[in-house]
């Protein structure tokens, strides 16, 4: 069993730049991969990128690709994405999610089993 709470969020201008944190309690945090998502209001929960339990292997969505950079530090039992060049398209609540631990970094919703509440990053234009 883990627990994820996601912080960092807020209010930003178009071009500036956030750091998200997903802060994990539980179990041992190396056993999990960890993703994150977004969700815009009406809009389909979407992947942003995720990270295998060792760090070794990372994987991007297309649309933040060159933009959003993640990392995890297991000795502190945290996932951090980087958000630069940041775009209003990039509004959303961002989620952190885990999924048992593998070589493959997955974009599928359905292969993470605990979620956090989310934090809400908003971008002005």
């Amino acid at each position: 069993q883990v627990q994820l709470v996601e912080s960092g969020g807020g209010l930003v201008q178009a071009g500036g730049s956030l750091r998200l944190s997903c802060a994990a309690s539980g179990r041992t945090f190396g056993l999990y991969n960890i993703g994150w998502f977004r969700e815009a209001p009406g809009k389909e929960r979407t992947f942003v990128a995720a990270i295998i339990w060792s760090g070794s292997s990372l994987y991007y969505g297309d649309s933040v690709k060159g933009r959003f950079t993640i990392s995890r530090d297991n000795a502190k039992n945290t996932v951090y994405l980087q958000m630069n060049s940041l775009k209003p398209e990039d509004t959303a609540v961002y989620y952190c999610a885990a999924a048992a631990a593998n070589s493959v970094a997955s974009a599928k919703i359905n292969d993470y089993h605990t979620w956090g509440q989310g934090t809400q990053v908003t971008v002005s234009s």
